[in-house]
């Protein structure tokens, strides 16, 4: 297996849009590269197992969340360097929408905080340029231009 810090070569990953009455699941990252940051609950693809599969396990590991994963709807690069200028992360993430089936968010695995949160509750939270980029072109989460904009004002943002 590829090592996760310092890879010889990028790791396939994905991330699952879980939408629940208006609200997006969402976790917050237990470690590097992006701990302490909120985004769209996912992990590392295992070997033999589709993109599909990896969502469902991943959400479920995370949150004790029931999914039904659906169609790859963003796909983004993660790559972290050091201050040396080396690969210290290197993921291809590939974010699919998934139905939610049942359960309640609870944090489990690697995420230190699990919930399900309004636009509101989520401009609160730091979460990555990534994960707003990918709410805005693939959602309706954030409704208009105006929220949108305030989203992008807020400082500390990444």
């Amino acid at each position: 297996m590829t090592d996760v810090e310092y890879p010889g070569a990028p790791r396939v990953a994905v991330g699952a849009v879980v939408m629940r009455d208006g609200r997006v699941l969402v976790v917050e990252r237990g470690k590097a590269p992006a701990e302490g940051v909120w985004a769209l609950p996912g992990g590392s693809v295992e070997l033999g197992e589709t993109l599909g599969q990896a969502a469902e396990r991943e959400v479920l590991e995370e949150t004790g969340v029931v999914v039904r994963a659906g169609d790859v709807i963003y796909t983004f690069d993660a790559v972290v360097r050091d201050d040396d200028g080396r690969v210290r992360f290197h993921y291809v993430i590939l974010d699919l929408a998934c139905e939610y089936v049942q359960g309640e968010a609870n944090a489990g695995g690697d995420a230190r905080s699990a919930r399900f949160v309004t636009p509101q509750e989520f401009r609160e939270l730091r979460s990555s340029r990534a994960t707003v980029d990918l709410l805005r072109r693939t959602t309706t989460f954030f409704g208009n231009d105006q929220a949108r904009e305030q989203l992008d004002s807020q400082p500390g943002r990444k």
